[in-house]
């Protein structure tokens, strides 16, 4: 078959988006092979994940998004983003609501405002959403700030929920190797994350801006994770270091976003603002299942996007080395 695709990410968290608006086109079981075959950095293409457009009985469409090793997210913020501006481009609008496995968000399309990079800052296309009614437990009892023996020493956590399940660490100083480590101990677990677990190392930078990185279940470490960021933000408020309300800069390897946390009446939510940027699109030829025999057309190159993203990676990378 043939199949066009679209290459987007969001923060560097790249994706592989397929279009099932007006016909579902694969099983269950084919997905796990497209999400397994297109993510593997070492074939054709390559990603953090397989994002699905699909309709929606309950809002103006759905998500489903997949991870490398076949298994399915609830929620990601980034490829949400992404698919977002997808919908919005599709369905002529600037703000839809969008379903996922755990619930519908709301997605307005923007113009970005990025502190330091206001010279080219209506050029990146920018994705805000609203992640609501946020569970401050992963189980029946919450963990908040606490010490986890059985999976670090030295070290205090707080899980929340994105609603997939999330553990976040303020830490002075982040460290890849301890972060990997951590989070491959904490997906072994069961007994204590029985669906896995994203683990967050969240680093302040000043009192407006944290950088965070994340070990996201079922891809490992990746440029930036959505749901991640929204966490960190939102424990970075729990914990007192800055107020509710307030916005803030959240940095990550693959750029920065905009968190805002919120509380009220005891519900917690975050509102994530951040770019949505397509890479390229392909036109795919495979066969199940020697799907790995696929051949890969280029369709369009978004030359403009990339450039404008580049220079924004560059702005926040000065900032966090």
């Amino acid at each position: 078959m043939k199949l066009p695709i679209l290459k987007c990410h969001g923060s560097g968290n790249d994706f592989i988006l397929i279009n099932e608006y007006e016909a579902i086109l694969f099983s269950e079981e084919e997905r796990v092979t497209l999400s397994q075959a297109f993510c593997d950095r070492k074939g054709k293409l390559g990603a953090d994940g397989l994002l699905f457009f699909q309709k929606s009985d309950r809002a103006d469409g759905k998500m489903r998004m997949f991870n490398p090793d076949g298994s399915e997210a609830e929620m990601c913020g980034n490829g949400l983003r992404c698919i977002g501006r997808f919908a919005c481009e599709q369905l002529s609008t600037d703000s839809l609501s969008i379903e996922t496995l755990k619930g519908v968000s709301q997605i307005v399309k923007e113009k970005p405002i990025y502190k330091g990079v206001e010279t080219y800052q209506a050029e990146l296309n920018t994705i805000s959403l609203n992640i609501k009614d946020i569970p401050i437990a992963l189980t029946s009892k919450s963990l908040i700030d606490q010490a986890l023996p059985e999976l670090a020493t030295g070290l205090t956590f707080t899980a929340v929920s994105m609603p997939n399940p999330h553990l976040v660490s303020i830490v002075e100083k982040i460290d890849d190797t301890t972060l990997e480590e951590i989070g491959e101990k904490a997906n072994q677990l069961r007994a204590l994350f029985p669906k896995g677990v994203n683990v967050n190392f969240c680093q302040i930078i000043d009192e407006a801006a944290i950088y965070v990185r994340t070990y996201e279940r079922g891809a490992g470490l990746t440029q930036s994770c959505g749901s991640g960021m929204s966490a960190s933000a939102l424990v970075y408020c729990l914990l007192g270091y800055y107020p509710f309300n307030k916005s803030c800069e959240v940095y990550n390897q693959g750029g920065l976003v905009r968190c805002q946390a919120t509380v009220s009446h005891h519900q917690h939510s975050v509102l994530l603002s951040g770019n949505a940027t397509f890479m390229f699109s392909n036109t795919i030829e495979f066969d199940f299942p020697n799907i790995n025999l696929m051949t890969a057309y280029c369709d369009h190159i978004f030359v403009e996007e990339i450039q404008n993203y580049g220079r924004l990676l560059e702005y926040s990378e000065g900032l966090i080395n």
